[in-house]
């Protein structure tokens, strides 16, 4: 069984809901859990500066009694690097750069039976399609999971947008005439996570 945790993002302006995301996927993982810390949805310039800052903000999220160790994820050796870890953890940024480089793997086989968490663009990338707060427009994800998704929903995301605020109503809309209409939609607000175990 895989263990999907999808995450709609804005978890540092929420630090007590980040907590229950990331002891949510240290839940049942034991003591010293490995976990893998995805950065590519973001510039590679971006990685190691954002993993040094995500691994201090996990270690201190974490309970007590869980000292994680903590490893970055590279493309040329993510398939080992997922076989080594217990749980992945895929953080947002650019909904493009994301799946450009997981359409490169034979997902979800080689995660099969781990724990895979997303946040926003991460979580965007495994559905059947998603709203997208940059683009502000439906788009398809990779079809991991049968589901619609819309990060950050009634959020101040964009605020300072020459575009202007987000209309969350018409991005509802949108993504409830998109694609596959019998799916399910989860409209989820900053920090808040589903769960969703699927047979390997």
């Amino acid at each position: 069984m895989t263990k999907y945790i999808l995450d709609s993002g804005g978890l540092r302006k929420n630090p007590v809901k980040a907590a229950l995301f990331l002891n949510e996927v240290t839940k049942d993982l034991g003591n010293s859990p490995k976990i893998l810390v995805c950065f590519f949805a973001r510039p590679r310039e971006d990685w190691e500066k954002k993993f040094e800052e995500y691994r201090a903000n996990l270690l201190k999220a974490v309970d007590d009694n869980i000292e994680p160790i903590i490893e970055l994820a590279f493309p040329s050796s993510f398939v080992d690097q997922v076989k080594n870890n217990d749980a992945i953890i895929i953080y947002g940024g650019d909904d493009h750069l994301i799946q450009y480089w997981l359409r490169q793997y034979d997902l979800p086989n080689i995660w099969k039976d781990k724990v895979v968490a997303t946040v926003s663009a991460g979580s965007d990338a495994l559905v059947k399609s998603f709203w997208t707060c940059d683009w502000r427009q439906s788009m398809d994800g990779l079809g991991i999971l049968p589901i619609k998704f819309i990060p950050h929903f009634n959020s101040d995301f964009g605020g300072d947008d020459p575009r202007g605020p987000i209309d969350w109503d018409d991005a509802y809309k949108q993504i409830t005439k998109y694609g596959d209409r019998s799916l399910p939609i989860h409209a989820l607000e900053e920090g808040d996570f589903i769960v969703i175990n699927k047979a390997s």
